[in-house]
Order: structure tokens, then C-alpha cells, then sequence
């Protein structure tokens, strides 16, 4: 009689362990190169006043990344110092969004103080405003209370982006998974174990769906100011209700950066999403790592079947092609950025 002899080692391999090479042949391939020309509206360069951009700009042209907007431009001497160094060396490569400290909000001066210094940032060369997951999560008024989004105290910040015309960008919470139960039914079950401190309940510091709420109405509260959902709001896992909403608040458009595997998975009903919605979804990547932008160019644009995820914690499914058509494409790739934020030059891209 054989026997097989499996080690110990082997079947002892945990759930982190296990990444199986997929056994299927089928027509595809890597897309290493955009098929056109995109801007990265979600970057962060966080030394941009004083980098050497050299080395960014070919990673850049190795993409076929035209623009990449820099959202972590901070505010005041350091703004200005990047946006310095970007005239001085690429001066249509780059952007810089402003940012704001919120901690101590509601303080006798403050708002005003705040809406006189981003009016300046915007003077200095900062072509939008980035708000961060802070608000919302850890942020604290003058009082020592959470800070919510939709805070009146702050509408007036808001309301100067609606008047200077420029584009708020905001990334609220963080996915709904990381309020859910720590189980075996949670999909970002890999992530938490590998990533405890981003495990969130409802008193940390209350439930997902209020700060979501929060950042809805604010989007409501002021239609006249643009804003960019960072993450699709972190709805990219229920396209029907992102549709929803984005019928709802006509100012609100979405950027795809770190859900790229939500689309992946579903790419028939995303490509509708896509075609429906087209001029709402804007490119953005968030991390600066450009070895991971070919997964975004290839769900966007192949036919491609069951190719794998560049980040195992984030999505342990294969992704699949929208294969969405050049005039979505565009849209998505540059046509929507470079109406929404103001100043880019739009001799980079073809003319169509």
C-alpha cells in the first residue's frame, strides 16, 4: 500500500500564509503603461518644499502620469515652499492641495483665522483642499469634544472653497468592515489581524454610518462648493447606493484611489457604474508606490480574467477587466480632473 507523506509544515499553514499560484491559462497580460495620459488627483509627496522631483517625474513618465496632485501641501511657509519648487523645476507637473489643523475649532478666532489662511494658501498656488480622516475620527473642538464634519462652526470654510472655486477633497472614516465584528464573516478579517490598530466599534469614536452622514450633509449643506469623495466614499462595495447618493448631491464626485479591488471583482456592474457616472470618477491612487498603479491601468482598461491583486491583506479575490471605452477612459483618466481643479495645463493631454 502508498502512502503520501504531507509535512507537518504544510498543513499547519495559516490563512496569512496561504497565496496559492493560480493554475489558469488565459489571454492577458500586465499593463505596465496608461493608455493615456492620467492625473493622480490622490498623491502625497510629503516633502515636496524641499524634494528632489527628478526622480518622481520618471517614475511619473514611466506611468504616463501627467500631473500628480499633492495633497499633503500643508498650508502657510511650507506650502509656498513647494509650490516654489515646483515652478522652479516642473512647473506643469505638479499641484498642491491646502490642508487645514482642525484641532481647537470653535475657539474665539479660530474660524476666522483659518478662512483668512486658506484664502492666502490659495493665493500662494494651492489649487484645492484636502481634508483628512482626522475630522471626524480624532479631531477635537476647543472644548475637548469630537469635531463632527458637519459641524456649523465650520461651514464657512466650505462656503470660501465654493467662492474661490476650488475643490474639496475629503477622506471620511475608513471602510465599514472595520467597525464590524473581528470574525470569520468579516472581509477585512486579513487586514485587521495584520493591522489590529485600524479595528474601530461604535464608541471609537462612534458608529460608521454617523460620521458617513455627517460628511453627506455637509455635501448638502453646501452645493455650490465641489467635492472629490476620496475611496468612492467608501461605497465602491455597493455601487446601487453610491448611484444613489451621487443623484442625490450633484456636487459630490468620487475618486477611485484604494478601492480598485472593489471594481475588480464586479467588473460588469461596474462597467455600467462607470459608463452611467462617467463624468463623476476621477483617478487617484493615494499611496505613492508606482509598482501598483499596472493593477489600476488593467482593471480599467482590459478584458483581462482573474489576475491577481498587487496586496494580499486588501483583497485575497482575483480582479477581472472593465474594459471601459476611450471616451470613459478620458473621462476618468484626465477630462473630469482637469475640469474640476482649477489651473492644469491642458496642453499634456490629446485634443479631442
Amino acid at each position: 500500500m502508498l502512502f503520501v507523506s504531507i509535512s507537518f509544515t504544510a498543513q499547519d499553514l495559516s490563512f496569512e500564509e496561504y497565496n496559492p499560484k493560480s493554475t489558469l491559462v488565459v489571454p492577458g497580460d500586465s499593463i505596465k503603461v496608461a493608455k493615456f495620459p492620467f492625473i493622480d488627483v490622490h498623491g502625497h509627496q510629503r516633502r515636496m518644499s524641499n524634494q528632489d522631483l527628478a526622480p518622481v517625474i520618471a517614475a511619473m513618465d514611466t506611468l504616463n502620469m501627467a500631473i500628480l496632485v499633492n495633497l499633503s501641501g500643508r498650508t502657510g511657509e511650507e506650502l509656498q515652499k513647494s509650490v516654489k519648487n515646483i515652478a522652479d523645476h516642473y512647473p506643469n507637473r505638479f499641484v498642491v492641495f491646502a490642508n487645514i489643523n482642525f484641532e481647537g475649532a470653535g475657539a474665539e478666532g479660530w474660524i476666522e483665522e483659518t478662512v483668512q489662511q486658506l484664502e492666502q494658501d490659495v493665493k500662494n498656488g494651492a489649487r484645492g483642499l484636502k481634508v483628512y480622516k482626522s475630522l471626524g475620527l480624532r479631531n477635537k473642538d476647543f472644548e475637548g469634544k469630537r469635531l463632527a464634519i458637519d459641524d456649523p462652526r465650520l461651514n464657512p470654510i466650505w462656503a470660501k472653497c465654493g467662492e474661490l472655486g476650488i475643490p474639496v477633497l475629503i477622506h471620511a472614516a475608513d471602510p465599514e468592515s472595520f467597525w464590524d465584528d473581528f470574525d470569520g464573516d468579516n472581509e477585512r478579517w486579513l487586514e485587521l489581524k495584520t493591522h489590529p490598530r485600524r479595528k474601530r466599534d461604535a464608541t471609537n469614536p462612534v458608529p460608521w454610518e454617523q460620521i458617513i452622514q455627517e460628511q453627506h450633509n455637509m455635501f448638502k449643506n453646501h452645493p455650490k462648493t465641489t467635492y472629490i469623495n476620496a475611496h468612492m466614499g467608501w461605497f465602491a462595495n455597493d455601487l446601487g447606493k453610491l448611484g444613489e447618493l451621487l443623484d442625490d448631491m450633484p456636487n459630490m464626485n468620487v475618486g477611485i484611489g484604494a478601492i480598485i479591488a472593489e471594481l475588480g471583482r464586479q467588473p460588469r456592474f461596474a462597467k455600467k457604474f462607470f459608463i452611467k457616472y462617467q463624468d463623476r470618477i476621477l483617478f487617484g491612487k493615494d499611496s505613492w508606490k508606482p509598482n501598483e498603479f499596472p493593477t489600476y491601468f488593467r482593471v480599467l482598461e482590459s478584458a483581462d480574467e482573474y489576475f491577481p491583486y498587487h496586496k494580499k491583506y486588501h483583497a485575497f479575490w482575483a480582479m477581472y477587466g472593465l474594459d471601459l471605452h476611450d471616451d470613459v477612459l478620458k473621462k476618468v483618466y484626465y477630462k473630469n480632473a482637469l475640469r474640476i481643479v482649477p489651473g492644469l495645463d491642458n496642453s499634456l493631454f490629446p485634443k479631442d
